[in-house]
């Protein structure tokens, strides 16, 4: 093993290629952070996280003054302890979201120099389960499209080999009926349609929408309600047939713990930039395991390919291409399934250059030993 030496860090403001609008926001804006770790040995790990937004400069800052100076030293392959360490200094700001994203960005860049040091890929280095996953899109279901859009992509991806595509809802009660039922009857039994709801309804609304969505054979009602309101996700869960699905806008692996235990969800969608990293992230999906739960992640697909094959229980990975302007080469995809790379690390080619260019003026810093 040897000790980390420097840690680069910058951030980047990447627009969303589509319009994308859902029942209580429309994402104009994925602020990037990047973290860059070199050991003594000369190895480098890059990692990443994200926000919708707004946070990055102080995700930027908690990694400049107390993260990033507390990993000098450290030994890079230590990885779980090094998560810890860092979770316990930043215990008065955890649980949140900015602590949780720059731990993200850091434990992704452990990771990769962990996985590039033993010459592994990330998904045979966290488990290597499955060799491919399967894909479905969420980029042709945004909210404010009309019926005969959704149609179309929905026909698209279904002939380019997805297994299934997301749609948005929100509107009012037949408007949505509507507009899943114009797709199901275009793709036919044999094409999965996910709903997502954003967290905008009350729990009585939810039960009766869930009611309205059931005939409509749909594969999961995913953010129902708000991410902190466990009791009324169980009361949906007992009132639907229909799969609930949560765990984007949940920054613990102990708050997926109350989920399971209560019976409050059946599907788990972890994400690695919002749950502090590949270290917690793969607690979650061995804890969902453990209950017979399936890990579906949201979002960061260049990632979850990697750790959804480490996982036996991962059935789907989210497609919504977002780094192609930062890399070499995407993700590799066959006969609508996700491929992870074979390389060692994260598997993501970064394009360097291109990254120089796109950084956000000021938010570059470097701290050395």
């Amino acid at each position: 093993m040897a000790r980390i030496v420097r840690v680069e860090a910058l951030m980047l403001d990447l627009v969303p290629k589509v319009k994308r609008v859902d029942a209580i926001q429309s994402f104009v804006s994925q602020e990037t952070p990047i973290i860059r770790i070199t050991d003594a040995d000369g190895a480098v790990g890059m990692g990443y996280s994200y926000t919708i937004g707004t946070g990055g400069p102080s995700v930027m800052k908690l990694i400049e003054k107390t993260l990033g100076p507390a990993l000098i030293g450290r030994e890079a392959g230590m990885v779980e302890q090094v998560w810890r360490d860092l979770l316990f200094l930043t215990h008065a700001t955890t649980v949140g979201a900015i602590t949780a994203i720059a731990l993200a960005a850091i434990d992704t860049a452990l990771w990769d120099l962990r996985c590039r040091k033993a010459g592994l890929p990330l998904h045979v280095m966290a488990g290597g389960a499955q060799e491919k996953i399967r894909l479905y899109t969420t980029e042709g279901g945004w909210l404010h499209l009309e019926p005969a859009a959704l149609v179309e992509d929905a026909l698209r991806q279904k002939a380019a080999g997805f297994g299934g595509a997301k749609l948005k809802v929100g509107r009012p009660i037949h408007e949505d009926v509507a507009r899943i039922a114009a797709v199901r009857e275009a793709v036919g039994p044999g094409f999965e349609i996910f709903t997502d709801a954003n967290q905008a309804f009350s729990v009585d609304d939810a039960i009766r929408r869930a009611r309205h969505y059931e005939p409509l054979d749909i594969g999961w009602l995913e953010e129902p309600l708000p991410a902190d309101d466990v009791e009324g996700h169980v009361r949906l869960s007992n009132a639907t047939n229909l799969p609930i699905a949560v765990g984007e806008s949940l920054y613990s692996h102990l708050h997926f713990r109350d989920y399971l235990q209560r019976g409050a969800c059946s599907i788990v969608q972890v994400d690695v930039g919002r749950i502090g990293g590949i270290t917690p992230w793969l607690k979650v999906a061995h804890l969902a395991e453990c209950f017979n739960v399936a890990v579906c992640p949201h979002f960061l697909m260049e990632i979850h390919v990697a750790l959804c094959a480490a996982v036996p229980n991962a059935r789907w990975v989210e497609y919504i291409p977002q780094l192609d302007s930062l890399t070499t080469e995407g993700m590799t995809i066959r006969d609508g399934y996700a491929v992870p790379s074979t390389e060692p690390g994260l598997g993501i080619k970064w394009d360097l250059a291109a990254i120089d260019q796109q950084t956000v003026a000021g938010s570059r810093f470097e701290i050395k030993a």
